[in-house]
């Protein structure tokens, strides 16, 4: 899945490992988890077999998710972790076969989801990483045959919508998807998803509304529009 950062990812990832066929964890956040080569023998030992530190770590992420996936006991794995985003074209080079989910969230909304979060937020800091997500989001709009989604929609039709995403992913709708809270999700805390009530209520929200006054920028504005947005 790739997403911004306040997009609805959580909600979506809930939904999702409601269904008894897939199973969507917290936040794995595997761009962070690194190889050592400790010693130069150690590098050139593993160059003899044709893999670079990247490689290396693309053995080890994809043994993260098998490994869940095998204690899930279920068929299909989803990784919601937002940063992702930032590194699609790594993801696919390291899984060529993946499917993607491509969520949408107004830029406007996530920038006021962002600066509501924060205790003192640097306005201009948060325009900064709103776009930098967006943009990386449109590159992969554009370059993966990808299943495009927003949350304006998941939040407003989430039949519709989850019916859509599980016939892109090759596996028959659930009605209990629906009501997730009677499932189990693991913690909810801060660095592996939404914590707030609101997901904690179990059940699909009104989505919140871009607020009219903020301001974006010029290319944050293209980009809305790209994807749909008014003004």
């Amino acid at each position: 899945m790739l997403s911004s950062v306040r997009s609805g990812s959580t909600l979506l990832r809930m939904l999702l490992n409601s269904h008894s066929q897939i199973r969507a964890p917290h936040e794995m956040h595997l761009r962070t988890v690194h190889v050592q080569l400790s010693r130069d023998f150690t590098a050139a030992a593993m160059q003899e077999l044709q893999l670079d530190k990247e490689e290396l770590e693309h053995v080890l992420w994809d043994r993260v998710l098998h490994l869940e996936l095998t204690h899930s006991g279920k068929d299909l794995i989803v990784d919601k972790t937002p940063p992702n985003t930032l590194i699609w074209p790594r993801l696919q080079r390291c899984w060529p076969q993946a499917r993607y989910i491509v969520l949408l969230r107004h830029p406007a909304a996530v920038i006021t989801s962002l600066t509501n979060r924060r205790t003192d937020p640097d306005h201009e800091a948060i325009r900064a990483e709103v776009l930098g997500y967006c943009e990386k989001l449109e590159e992969a709009r554009r370059n993966l045959d990808a299943h495009v989604i927003t949350y304006e929609e998941l939040t407003a039709e989430p039949e519709r919508v989850t019916r859509g995403v599980c016939a892109y992913l090759g596996v028959p709708w659930e009605p209990g998807m629906l009501d997730y809270g009677g499932k189990d999700h693991g913690t909810l805390r801060p660095q592996l998803g939404d914590w707030s009530s609101t997901i904690r209520s179990g059940r699909v929200q009104p989505g919140r509304t871009a607020e009219s006054g903020v301001e974006l920028p010029s290319r944050l504005r293209e980009l809305a529009q790209a994807w749909g947005y008014p003004f």
